[in-house]
């Protein structure tokens, strides 16, 4: 079974909005065992998105609509799947009576172009999740094959607010397509977090084993390159029942992980910083951190994983030089030093009451400081007294610089944690 993926609003062509729909909705279908081969972005135009629906109907069994439910004049995915189904909107009271509790309950009065979100093509029907105001909506048609055979085909509508949409595919439409393709394997999915090598690096260590399995086809591997954020290495495996499909999935990230060693940090929804903190959490320390061009970015990072307090205590912003002096008693002198990196962790540590301190200095850029050129970092950590420091050559602009130095000395937290070596 075959599904195309149409993207509505004009915001989209225009780059306001980055598509990060379209590609969790093609991960999905993937993982759901459908085929997804073309994905259409149009703007807000009717005559325009009948024509992409149209098309995609012509290519495949089934089309997810994304985006154009909403209540404002450009809102217009409603009226281009009636033109293409050939039926009137009809106006929904049940789901009026839905909306408009919403926003009692909510304490606010709806404005009327709400209601413009109650009508649906005739012969759809709305889909049951409905998180927001937006319904989404599922239609089924016949379309004439090249033979003139009727063939039956469906139009998924959802929102384009993520968690609207995500809801809505998750309990209605992969569910759907799923029954309707009558695939009964389970495809099951798992990421392994790198961070340290390159893609090329990566497919080069793994290379014998990629070709191993090419010619098994079952389980499959893909690189998913993350940014600052490392590599992901995917697993896919697919078998008769989910106890099967995680069975192949736990020999082959064993046999990755043999292969990969400390690059693996975590799996699927892991972080840096969240595993430094199971790690500190596991072994009963605190940490505290000194940063001076990161400027609090290790410490923000830390307080987005939920129950960061069980380890984190916090930390110093140490940017102007009589900080790292006055606050942290690093002696006086440069500051771009790994001397003066260990001073911070060690003063750090001592001041907040820490097990593990954590020191970043350096040059962000663009202009050299001290002498030392743009991307110069020194990085210690001192842990319970033991000191240990490092000093990189960092790539990329002043920002760029900033977020690698963050994920940098989480990484090599994480590796003396670990009893892993540094540098």
């Amino acid at each position: 079974m075959r599904a195309d993926v149409v993207a509505i609003g004009t915001e989209l062509l225009l780059g306001q909005i980055v598509d990060t729909n379209s590609s969790w909705i093609g991960e999905q279908l993937a993982l759901a065992g459908i085929d997804s081969h073309f994905q259409t972005k149009v703007g807000d135009n009717v005559g325009r998105i009948v024509a992409a629906i149209r098309q995609a109907l012509e290519r495949s069994d089934a089309v997810v609509c994304c985006g154009g439910l909403g209540p404002t004049q450009d809102d217009l995915t409603r009226q281009a799947v009636a033109l293409v189904l050939g039926v009137d909107l009809v106006f929904d009271e049940d789901r009026a009576d839905l909306i408009r509790h919403m926003f009692g309950s909510r304490g606010r009065e709806m404005p009327r172009n709400n209601l413009l979100q109650a009508y649906r093509p005739e012969t759809a029907r709305f889909i049951e999740q409905q998180p927001g105001t937006a319904p989404g909506f599922v239609a089924n048609l016949e379309v004439a094959d090249p033979e003139g055979t009727l063939v039956e085909k469906v139009i998924y509508a959802v929102p384009g607010v993520p968690w609207e949409m995500k809801e809505m595919m998750q309990g209605t439409v992969l569910p759907d397509l799923k029954a309707r393709s009558g695939a009964t394997d389970v495809i099951v999915s798992r990421v392994l977090r790198t961070w340290g090598q390159s893609e090329s690096g990566l497919a080069e260590m793994l290379a014998d084993r990629i070709e191993e399995l090419d010619e098994l086809g079952n389980p499959t591997l893909a690189f998913l390159a993350s940014g600052i954020e490392g590599l992901k290495v995917r697993v896919t495996a697919k078998a008769a029942t989910e106890a099967d499909a995680v069975a192949v999935l736990d020999e082959e990230e064993a046999r990755l992980r043999r292969s990969l060693g400390e690059l693996v940090f975590g799996v699927d929804d892991d972080t840096m910083e969240s595993v430094v903190l199971a790690q500190l959490v596991e072994r009963g320390l605190t940490l505290a951190v000194a940063e001076s061009l990161t400027g609090g970015m290790v410490g923000s990072r830390l307080v987005d994983v939920p129950g960061a307090s069980r380890a984190f205590v916090g930390g110093i912003v140490a940017y102007d030089s009589r900080v790292k002096f006055e606050v942290l008693g690093v002696p006086e002198g440069p500051v771009v030093t790994l001397e003066a990196a260990e001073a911070m962790a060690t003063g750090v540590r001592e001041r907040l009451g820490a097990d593990v301190g954590l020191g970043i200095t350096g040059v962000a850029g663009p202009d050299a400081a001290e002498d030392r050129p743009p991307g110069t970092v020194c990085i210690a950590l001192d842990v319970q007294g033991d000191v240990s420091s490092t000093e990189l050559r960092l790539p990329g602009r002043r920002q760029q610089v900033r977020e690698f130095s963050c994920i940098t000395a989480l990484g090599m937290l994480r590796r003396r944690l670990a009893g892993e070596p540094t540098s």
